[in-house]
């Protein structure tokens, strides 16, 4: 493997986790807020906030996937 190949595979992985991270933190948070301002209930707030993330989880994950794996055909045609 070039070194070239091992960097940007790195940085291909780096750049996926930083979003998906991002987007887990903000989506979350947002959703937990809103249901905290609509609800007094903790159960709805943490049910809530659980479900958000794990929807926002196997939906980044999902993109992310097609992402990297669209960019690496593209990548093998060239």
């Amino acid at each position: 493997m070039k070194a070239e190949d091992h960097c940007t595979a790195i940085s291909n992985w780096l750049r996926a986790a930083v979003l998906v991270a991002n987007n887990g933190i903000l989506s979350g948070a947002s959703l937990a807020i809103g249901i905290a301002a609509a609800s007094t209930s903790k159960e709805a707030i943490v049910l809530a906030a659980l479900a958000g993330l794990a929807a926002s989880s196997f939906s980044m994950a999902a993109g992310a996937y097609v992402s990297l794996s669209s960019h690496f055909n593209l990548e093998v045609l060239i």
